[in-house]
């Protein structure tokens, strides 16, 4: 599937959303059309959401290219914790990600969570251990009320709160998340993650491997499916990737059932500037069956714990590749300098 350059951007906005409490609130509706420049055929961007008012909100952003969808932002309010999924091949059109699958079904695509907070789990068990409930993703907005919306590129924001429902409602953690997304050229597209998390509470993080923010590749392109896992100092396949420190990591290889040989993968970028003294070296907890994350939680010393003073901030940063080629076709190496430059 060939994919042609953007000439136009259309988005139809379905409405935001505004709660006046945790799991609760009507919906308010607005709905909004940015000119797209008539009904002519030009290769276009589309964004638009997907939201409905039931028993929970059901939040979905939806981003296409050129009439085929590119990603989704889904933040159901009944989920473990919002993710995004799929993350199209720039070239074949099938997710370089998988939503679910074993042997760990809780993994969702590109999703952030953390196990062992404060007694919680917001990475895998049931709901009353721990989740993460989105407060309502929009699009963003500039300070002049104008979508941040274009030819190439377009703007996600969102507020989640950690709440632990066995024993309260009341939240323990807030994060805010700024999502962009950008089409680099016909063979590359970023995701770039900002996620900014604020405790409301004393928190402690004991020492943990499920956690922060994590990917699961497509399973044709991780070593177990007949792909490759490889980081940026040359290591290959988790034995020698997994605690090591690299700048970033990529699962790739042939697209399986196609009549073409097309390859594609998806990379994880960790930028050099730790925002805490436990994140340095960034070490990368990997699997050869698609999982990847850049935690620091599954190698923090013995008995030591990431404390967070009530009121306290961290702010994370990630970048996601999505890539046709090899990771040497990809230029991930230059794609990182610019991604850390900027960090």
């Amino acid at each position: 599937m060939q994919r042609r350059d953007f000439l136009k951007t259309t988005a139809i906005l379905a409405g935001t959303a505004a709660t006046s409490g945790l799991m609760s609130g009507r919906l308010f509706a607005q709905k909004e059309l940015i000119d797209n420049g008539g009904e002519g055929p030009q290769p276009h961007l589309t964004v638009y959401p997907d939201i409905q008012n039931g028993k929970h909100q059901l939040y979905q952003l939806w981003v296409s290219k050129d009439n085929s969808v590119l990603t989704s932002y889904r933040a159901h309010q009944d989920q473990k914790y919002p993710f995004f999924y799929p993350f199209s091949g720039p070239v074949s059109g099938l997710s370089l990600t998988a939503e679910h699958g074993r042997p760990w079904p809780h993994h969702r695509s590109i999703f952030f969570g953390l196990d062992r907070v404060n007694g919680g789990n917001y990475w895998q068990d049931n709901l009353n251990r721990g989740q993460i409930i989105s407060q309502g993703p929009a699009f963003t907005k500039s300070e002049d009320g104008k979508y941040k919306i274009g030819p190439d590129f377009a703007e996600i924001t969102d507020k989640c709160l950690w709440v632990r429902p066995e024993q309260s409602q009341d939240p323990i953690i807030e994060d805010n998340r700024h999502f962009v997304i950008k089409v680099r050229d016909e063979r590359r597209y970023i995701l770039d993650t900002e996620i900014n998390i604020k405790a409301l509470v004393p928190v402690t993080v004991e020492k943990t491997n499920h956690g922060l923010f994590g990917v699961r590749s497509a399973h044709d392109l991780s070593p177990a499916g007949g792909g490759f896992l490889v980081n940026s100092e040359g290591a290959k396949g988790q034995e020698q990737t997994l605690g090591k420190p690299a700048k970033w990591l990529a699962f790739y290889g042939k697209r399986a059932g196609l009549k073409e040989e097309i390859v594609e993968g998806v990379a994880v970028f960790c930028p050099s500037k730790a925002p805490h003294p436990l994140f340095n070296d960034c070490p990368w907890f990997t699997r050869d069956y698609g999982n990847c994350s850049p935690t620091p939680c599954n190698f923090f010393p013995n008995d030591v714990k990431l404390e967070l003073a009530a009121n306290e901030e961290l702010k994370l940063r990630y970048r996601i590749v999505g890539f046709a080629g090899t990771p040497e076709e990809a230029d991930l190496n230059g794609l990182w300098k610019e991604f850390d430059a900027a960090v």
